[in-house]
């Protein structure tokens, strides 16, 4: 008798490379989360598609609405102290001898409730080798007339303080030609300056005066990004708000952080391949920043028992035809 091989979840279901699909809509919004690292895989608003995304039969690309835990961005070497213990995490990134984005991102995230505008994750990150800790995470969707609220939460759910930093990986567009067109909004104090392979080198730089200044919006153009920034500046509620206009000035994109994100990685996707090559621009929240297992700049230390919260959003605005 010829043996059958075991499926995760039987042949009843049909198998695709980002897992369960979730579904949400409200008004002439949808997005679809994943099963597979939590992600978002898409997010449309009257039709257009504001998250550069990927198909259901794909798998994700180039970190492509994934979640960043227990560290977002790159970590040298893998390698870190944590209190008295020297730590080896795998070189996820071996060209450039880094560890990169966490480990959540090809995990499978279970669904703990659902409705049809808001879907909530879970996930058990287990001790495991390079990070013997624990951690009890969610994840919340949710789609209103406000847009679309990403709340990622971590509780210390071990018996050891833990080091753990979030993020988020979202390409965002304002319309379907080349990024270069676009009209960004990124004010900003600070830029953090990094060595050949990414890494920061330790000097914060104002970003005052140079290519990286966009506290005044003005179009992308052949500006390169694949940079850190902090010092965000914030409304009276706190929050930090970076926005993209289309090159027509019909329709913007803003992305709003909570205050337990201080910083954000804009990439213009310059080293993609050809065909997704400055297509769109990864606007990235973080709470702390690169390399921050070992440089320690806004790294959460985690009591056993404690939880942490970092929302982050997405606002879409449309200037009607004819206007």
């Amino acid at each position: 008798m010829e043996a059958t091989r075991p499926s995760p979840r039987g042949r009843e279901e049909a198998q695709t490379p980002s897992g369960r699909q979730h579904r949400i809509e409200y008004g002439t919004q949808w997005a679809t989360v994943v099963e597979v690292g939590g992600g978002l895989r898409a997010y449309e608003v009257d039709g257009f598609p504001v998250i550069d995304g990927y198909a259901e039969n794909e798998m994700a690309s180039a970190a492509r609405g994934q979640v960043l835990i227990p560290w977002p961005n790159r970590l040298a070497d893998g390698l870190y102290r944590f209190g008295e213990q020297a730590y080896q995490l795998p070189l996820s990134e071996p060209a450039q001898s880094n560890a990169i984005h966490g480990l959540v991102r090809w995990s499978a995230w279970d669904l703990i409730e659902a409705s049809p505008r808001r879907v909530r994750l879970g996930h058990v990150l287990w001790p495991q080798a390079g990070y013997p800790f624990m951690l009890a995470l969610e994840l919340v969707y949710e789609l209103s007339d406000l847009g679309l609220e990403v709340t990622i939460a971590a509780e210390n759910a071990g018996t050891h303080t833990a080091p753990y930093g979030a993020g988020q990986h979202p390409y965002i567009r304002a319309e379907l030609t080349s990024v270069e067109k676009s009209v960004l909004s990124l004010p900003a104090e600070a830029w953090l300056e990094t060595d050949d392979r990414q890494i920061p080198t330790g000097r914060l730089l104002a970003t005052a005066g140079t290519k990286y200044e966009f506290n005044i919006p003005r179009a992308i153009g052949s500006t390169r990004l694949d940079t850190a920034f902090t010092g965000l500046a914030r409304d009276k509620d706190g929050l930090a708000w970076i926005e993209l206009t289309s090159s027509d000035g019909r329709r913007q994109v803003a992305m709003w952080l909570d205050s337990a994100f201080e910083y954000l990685m804009a990439f213009t996707g310059d080293t993609l391949d050809e065909t997704a090559r400055r297509r769109s621009i990864a606007l990235e929240p973080m709470t702390c920043a690169p390399d921050a297992f070992r440089n320690c700049k806004g790294l959460k230390v985690l009591e056993p028992g404690q939880r942490v919260t970092a929302r982050w959003g997405l606002v879409v605005r449309s200037q009607p035809t004819g206007s």
